[in-house]
């Protein structure tokens, strides 16, 4: 009997193999074929660009507390570093250094508010402007002179070394007797003239109400006149402030060009301009 039940629970076992369901693995999904790449954005041409200012020329260029580079120059440049896909590094020069310096390649082109003249396109080539504002003399308010050369002479004028405005003090104040005293920066100037050791200067319009005029130090000078006769603009101060580089890098002038239109179509040079020189027309003619 014994043997008998383990012949049928070995058969029963055996047809319970024999009738179980072997599942068969479902066939793999096809792979989904790999997304394709974005392409990478083109390498900027000019990874680095140095940018040469000279931080004396509120609103344009000058320091924070912090000592962190601000003002007009210093956002334009930043915004067209923007555009060239640039990293801006800024290297600060003395005014009268900056032509020198930009040739020796200390830096790839000078945004500090650098008027396109004649006599500078001789040592480098410039971009167009993006900026132009007049020059005026400045002296204290309570004399109510105008802004002819000859109302100036026996006052002791300073002015910016190597900047048009000691050319136009030079060629047409001088002559009429005034005496003109260069300086290494413009925040200098101001100082001497507090001081008591100036009479006034010669400065941008917008740079001098800003920096000076604005200022307790200022509050009793004043433009002689609106701005300096408009019929020395050609022959001093030029068309408009520009970024310089050497003769050679045409490649980066032309980009320049093309980002100084790129930020005006788009409203970022009106914005910037109204940031640091509000209500103020600083396009010019």
């Amino acid at each position: 009997m014994k043997n008998l039940f383990l012949s049928l629970s070995l058969i029963g076992a055996a047809a319970l193999v024999g009738c179980s369901k072997t599942e068969t693995p479902a066939p793999a999904a096809p792979a989904e074929p790999a997304a394709a790449a974005a392409p990478a954005a083109p390498a900027s041409q000019w990874p680095e660009l140095r940018v040469a200012i000279d931080p004396t020329y509120k609103p344009f260029t000058y320091k924070t507390e912090s000592g962190e580079p601000a003002g007009f120059d210093v956002d334009v440049a930043k915004a067209l570093c923007d555009e060239l896909k640039s990293k801006c590094v800024f290297v600060e020069q003395a005014w009268d250094g900056m032509i020198p310096g930009l040739q020796a390649k200390k830096y790839d082109a000078i945004i500090s508010s650098m008027s396109i003249t004649e006599e500078r396109k001789q040592a480098v080539d410039f971009t167009g402007k993006y900026y132009n504002t007049p020059s005026c003399v400045v002296v204290k308010s309570a004399l109510n002179l105008g802004a002819e050369a000859a109302n100036f002479k026996g006052k002791k004028i300073g002015v910016l070394k190597a900047s048009t405005q000691e050319k136009y003090a030079m060629g047409e104040l001088q002559p009429a007797g005034a005496t003109i005293v260069p300086y290494d920066a413009q925040d200098q100037v101001y100082l001497d003239i507090k001081s008591g050791r100036l009479d006034g200067t010669v400065a941008d319009v917008v740079e001098v109400n800003g920096g000076f005029l604005s200022t307790p130090d200022g509050k009793d000078y004043a433009c002689a006149g609106t701005r300096i006769p408009v019929e020395f603009d050609a022959k001093y101060f030029g068309a408009g402030a520009g970024v310089a580089i050497r003769k050679e890098d045409t490649a980066l002038r032309d980009a320049l060009n093309a980002g100084i239109k790129a930020i005006r179509d788009s409203g970022k040079w009106k914005e910037l301009a109204e940031k640091h020189v509000p209500g103020v027309d600083i396009w010019g003619s």
